[in-house]
């Protein structure tokens, strides 16, 4: 069974995710899924995996200088 999680990100620009895309792929690559929603007020990225915590993607987005917060 696949979770679904969503964060509030500081991503805002295409050009941001292209930074963290290779981390994001690296750390959930064959075991889900994920995708920015820059439309949204939140800058929403949203993962699908059966695998993945919410600290990992945290940490991940994190490293890179962006400002992440799980939602509930």
């Amino acid at each position: 069974m696949k979770t679904v999680l969503v964060f509030k990100t500081s991503i805002t620009k295409n050009w941001e995710i292209e930074i963290v895309q290779p981390t994001l792929n690296r750390l959930i690559a064959e075991h889900g899924r994920w995708n920015f929603d820059l439309e949204d007020c939140d800058n929403i990225l949203r993962v699908e995996s059966q695998m993945i915590k919410a600290a990992a993607v945290l940490k991940a987005i994190q490293y890179h200088g962006f400002y992440c917060e799980e939602l509930q």
